[in-house]
């Protein structure tokens, strides 16, 4: 008797420190996060594939859809990659399987810091779901003579990088409701994920109305270029202005997780780059607090390329 109840005795401490162990690690994982990167804008930063195959990044973002709406033909421009007119960048269907297949997720990014675009009115914002539904996401093209740029590739979905243009901000409500409704359709039936990038002053004059909407997946927040909500280095103050700012965010906008958008070197951005050391120690660990943590997002593959940031830090992210 004494035997067999230290025996259940000692199994059952074993389970308990098993569950126990368990539960700290699923803990930790809860509070993980991952790397999102942007792509395409620099022919000097290497192929998509060979970014994905670094093992640093779960989101890259191709960039940029950068003219739409208000009667414009959309234009694809992914820099010194490919020629978007000639059909060269149906090359890159492959690259992105590849990268998909490694669990990737691939969205292309409409808008960007240069470039004509706007949304004049609901139906501008239901012309521009069904482009992008037919020539990038799970649709087909149903215009005569129409390709896909990107070729057979199934997109996961779409960022709004929109820091600009014309027309009324609103209507980016209206284009993710309309772009979230393609969802579970399609051969492959995926589900459509949305992201933005908004600028940190909150609420972020071009998307906060379609941040509102509730639909989007990430929020990639760019806390750079703005010195009222980004980190200060030295004497300006810390992490002080950064953390206020993401308080805003994470409390201010119904997303499933919210990034930390750096300049991934300091000659990626104006302003707003944060040394390695300075990230892990006063600000990373108090973003960690928030349930809809979800990681960090740089700018961009070119300057990662240069520095090693996203080596540098994927461990502490």
């Amino acid at each position: 008797m004494a035997t067999r109840a230290n025996g259940s005795s000692c199994s059952l401490a074993s389970l308990m420190a098993a569950i126990f162990f368990l539960l700290v690690v699923s803990s930790r994982g809860a509070h993980g996060g991952r790397i999102a990167i942007y792509w395409g804008q620099n022919g000097n930063e290497g192929t998509l594939a060979d970014t994905c195959a670094t093992g640093n990044y779960a989101f890259v973002n191709l960039a940029f859809l950068c003219s739409f709406g208000s009667g414009q033909a959309p234009q694809l421009n992914l820099a010194g990659h490919c020629d978007a007119y000639s059909g060269a960048c149906a090359n890159l269907t492959a690259d992105i399987a590849r990268c998909q297949s490694m669990g990737v997720k691939v969205l292309l990014s409409i808008g960007g810091g240069a470039g004509g675009y706007s949304l004049a009115s609901k139906q501008d914002a239901s012309h521009l779901a069904r482009y992008l539904w037919e020539s990038f996401l799970g649709g087909r093209p149903s215009a005569p003579g129409g390709r896909r740029p990107l070729g057979d590739a199934v997109l996961d979905g779409v960022d709004f990088d929109i820091e600009g243009g014309g027309g009324d901000p609103r209507y980016y409500g209206d284009l993710a409701a309309y772009l979230k409704a393609y969802s579970g359709k399609g051969a492959a039936g995926k589900e459509v994920l949305l992201s933005a990038a908004p600028q940190c002053p909150f609420p972020d004059q071009w998307v906060g109305k379609a941040l509102d909407t509730g639909l989007f997946d990430y929020v990639w927040v760019q806390f750079y270029n703005n010195p009222p909500c980004q980190y200060a280095a030295g004497s300006g103050g810390g992490a002080a202005n950064l953390l206020d700012a993401w308080r805003q965010w994470t409390s201010g906008v119904e997303a499933r997780y919210i990034f930390l958008g750096l300049p991934a070197s300091p000659g990626a951005a104006g302003s707003g780059f944060i040394p390695v050391g300075s990230l892990e120690s006063q600000v990373l660990p108090a973003l960690k607090a928030s349930s809809k943590y979800g990681g960090v997002m740089l700018w961009s593959r070119y300057y990662d390329d240069q520095d090693g940031y996203s080596s540098a830090i994927k461990n502490a992210v």
